[in-house]
């Protein structure tokens, strides 16, 4: 489409010459019908050499390129631009004669099943949702509008799942939660019977999964985003809007309030809660509560200063460890002397 369609969509003023625009790429790749951005400052530099046909960018540098959209938010900006010339995953539309629907099921006209996926007695399935191939939707599950299950995703019995949803391939929503009680020295199961409630624009990464519970229910809030292999255990709560990024894992009836990123590998113990708003980086260990609006890391987990103050030590521990060596040798010395009178 032409620049100027592109800003009529996106609400954007037009810097320049209008050209066709064809797709979207970074500053150094991007072609002569591509769009891009600039959104930090340490690359303008390539402002010159680009070859993109138009770029992204706040309104001061729109004067060092031929064609720009004006932003207050150019990164912003262009991953909705990206929304419009993103080429959705798949290629049917309709339910396919080879998908598997119990009688009792419920699928809007609209919604769309590919072969070999199945739909559970007395499940609903909402309008405009996309159930790939290999996907299993248990008995009593309901789907809402607008969701994307991509293939080989399990979604066990009883699961609610809201509007315009992305689950990725390979995760499983509703498997049983961990727990087993130790009688005689055998580690019995413990029926889990609860279940899963994924809220609304939920995204649930490819090989996450997320247990249903073992009384009660396991919730996700709205807008919360799990990344690949996150590891989400029974009568967990996480709020809206919060980030769980790849490889974290809760343990069992933890509370996390809205706004909460939890970074790559940290884990969480069981039955504690973390305040709205906390950050905890990477590989955190975290035994205990939260404070809304911490920021920290490590293991045990430490606020930002205490850990950033704790790791500049470390780094320093071989100059230390010569240090006390040195000190040891001339202690002993110094003994010695004393001991021989002099």
């Amino acid at each position: 489409m032409l620049l100027s369609e592109l800003a009529g969509l996106l609400g954007l003023e037009v810097a320049g010459i209008d050209k066709d625009i064809t797709g979207v790429n970074t500053l150094d790749k991007a072609g002569p019908t591509e769009l891009s951005f600039l959104a930090n400052k340490k690359y303008e530099q390539q402002l010159q050499s680009t070859r993109a046909a138009a770029v992204v960018v706040e309104k001061k540098y729109a004067e060092q390129i031929e064609s720009a959209l004006i932003s207050e938010n150019p990164y912003q900006d262009l991953a909705r631009a990206m929304h419009i010339f993103s080429k959705p995953q798949g290629c049917l539309e309709g339910q396919h004669e080879l998908a598997f629907v119990h009688e009792t099921a419920e699928v809007n006209e609209t919604a769309t099943l590919y072969p070999f996926c199945f739909v559970g007695a007395s499940s609903v399935i909402g309008a405009g949702t996309k159930i790939f191939s290999g996907v299993y939707v248990g008995e009593n599950c309901n789907i809402g509008a607008g969701c994307i299950i991509y293939p080989n995703c399990v979604i066990m019995a009883g699961t609610k799942i809201g509007a315009g949803v992305i689950i990725q391939p390979g995760a499983v929503i509703g498997g049983d939660g961990f727990g087993y009680a130790q009688v005689s020295g055998q580690h019995v199961k413990i029926p889990q019977i609860g279940n899963v409630e994924i809220g609304d624009q939920v995204e649930i990464g490819a090989n996450a999964a997320v247990d249903r519970a073992a009384l009660d229910v396991t919730k996700v809030g709205s807008g919360t985003k799990i990344d690949n292999l996150v590891q989400v255990a029974h009568n967990v709560q996480i709020g809206s809007s919060c980030l769980l990024i790849s490889q974290s894992g809760v343990a069992g009836s933890t509370k996390i309030g809205d706004g909460v990123v939890i970074a790559a590998q940290a884990g969480l113990v069981d039955n504690i809660s973390v305040g709205d708003g906390a950050i905890i980086g990477a590989q955190a260990g975290v035994s205990n509560n939260v404070a809304p609006g911490f920021i920290g890391s490590g293991s045990p987990l430490l606020d930002k200063r205490s850990y950033l103050r704790s790791y500049s030590s470390i780094k320093k521990l071989p100059k230390i460890s010569r240090s006390v060596s040195s000190l040891e040798k001339r202690i002993a010395k110094l003994e010695e002397m004393l001991n021989q009178g002099k």
